[in-house]
């Protein structure tokens, strides 16, 4: 359908190796975006090969989302390998887990580093361009911390309100240039970043006892919403966090 379709754009995706970053890159590759991979190292080249294997393109654009000097830069490499920047996906982000009472401030500093500031200056960063073409989509991903403060998560729960917070200045300031600044809040998800979580017999129960649609989320599920936040569907929708939660918030 022609308002789904992203052929002819460019989608740069942060944290796309695995996980939910992984099935994201795939699906904007699926409705016929070319990729480009923000990674710390070109060690793994799975997802690449799976968006070549599409018959779309991909670049591997190296990055530490934890140095700030290296993340004011990669948009201009993008440029240079793929002359514009249709779609920005903020997806990279790290866990720290600890009592409040304990959590360390190197652990505070690294995590909102990566989580929020890497995440302002890649919209920043994006947003010039986007703004001058009148155009683009980023998408930034937020999390249920962005409504709820979680347990044993004070950095990540700061970062994903900042996050949401954040898309919503940037929506007021750029929607009326084309620009859309969206976010999606992954609920439950079976990822790596959520093993702690699920080797917890108690939480774990707990946390599919409230999910109203009786499962952990999967990484396939966040395909219909950032291909419909990246394409001309959603192009009047500003300033959204759209819960992928299993019915979580409803709950």
């Amino acid at each position: 359908m022609p308002y789904f379709n992203l052929q002819g754009q460019v989608a740069v995706v942060t944290g796309g190796t695995r996980g939910l970053g992984k099935a994201m890159a795939l699906a904007l590759a699926e409705a016929g975006a070319d990729i480009a991979l923000i990674q710390r190292t070109e060690t793994d080249r799975s997802t690449k090969e799976e968006v070549e294997a599409l018959g779309r393109r991909c670049e591997i654009v190296l990055c530490d989302l934890a140095d700030i000097q290296q993340v004011k830069q990669v948009m201009e490499k993008v440029e240079e390998k793929f002359g514009k920047i249709d779609i920005l996906v903020n997806n990279g982000g790290i866990q720290r887990r600890s009592p409040a009472v304990d959590f360390s401030e190197e652990d505070w500093d690294s995590v909102l580093d990566v989580n929020l500031k890497s995440v302002f200056i890649l919209c920043q960063q994006a947003g010039k361009r986007m703004l001058k073409q009148g155009r683009g989509k980023i998408i930034n991903i937020a999390s249920l911390l962005s409504f709820q403060g979680g347990i044993t998560v004070p950095a990540y729960a700061a970062a994903k309100g900042g996050v949401a917070q954040l898309t919503k200045a940037l929506a007021n300031e750029w929607a009326a240039h084309g620009v859309n600044v969206n976010a999606l809040a992954p609920g439950y998800m079976d990822t790596e970043m959520n093993d702690g979580l699920k080797q917890n017999e108690t939480r774990s129960r707990q946390i599919l006892e409230r999910i109203p649609a009786a499962r952990w989320g999967k990484p396939e599920d966040m395909k219909g919403a950032v291909i419909f936040l990246a394409s001309p569907a959603s192009d009047y929708i500003h300033g959204q966090v759209l819960a992928i939660d299993g019915g979580w918030m409803g709950r």
